[in-house]
């Protein structure tokens, strides 16, 4: 069970602050059953969900965690998007980010990235489908590591395309 203060990652809305615990007086809820009230932190709105709801939550990362795991980045394998067919690609794209796992989301990124270095230096761009998810994994990330890192979103994704900028890709 989370606590009142405490960030998590809360399934598609992403990165939220529990605000309240207990039960919710809105007509038509069940007021015997305890509810997180959440904030989203860069989104306006709340969320009510029981605590025993089965939609993806976890604790945010630490410092140390995303410290170690930013470290990581210039050593981790990124995911292959090289799927030609759009469906599969999407697919294969959407099974990596619902983990929500920073690490998984990391290789998305990474793997865009090469698709992208690829791309140019073909005198192409990349697909929707990619630019897509790319801002979809880079928003989760971002969110979540300006709140451990205590630094702004924009800074996050600076840092972490200096780490992977020193990547050498070959095909």
């Amino acid at each position: 069970m989370y606590k009142i203060g405490e960030f998590i990652i809360y399934g598609n809305c992403g990165l939220c602050k529990v605000e309240d615990i207990g039960p919710i007086d809105i007509s038509g809820i069940n007021n015997e059953k305890d509810y997180y009230t959440l904030k989203p932190v860069y989104e306006d709105g709340k969320i009510f969900t029981p605590i025993d709801t089965d939609v993806f939550m976890r604790a945010i990362s630490t410092y140390e965690e995303a410290q170690q795991l930013i470290e990581r980045i210039p050593y981790m394998e990124e995911m292959d998007c090289s799927e030609k067919s759009i469906n599969i690609l999407q697919s294969k794209y959407k099974s990596f980010i619902k983990t929500y796992d920073c690490e998984d989301l990391l290789s998305v990124i990474l793997g865009i990235y090469k698709k992208e270095y690829n791309a140019i230096n073909k005198g192409k761009k990349l697909g929707q489908i990619d630019e897509k998810f790319m801002k979809l994994a880079q928003g989760l990330i971002n969110d979540e590591f300006s709140i451990v890192l205590g630094i702004s979103r924009e800074e996050v994704e600076k840092y972490i395309k200096e780490k992977v900028r020193d990547r050498q890709y070959n095909n």
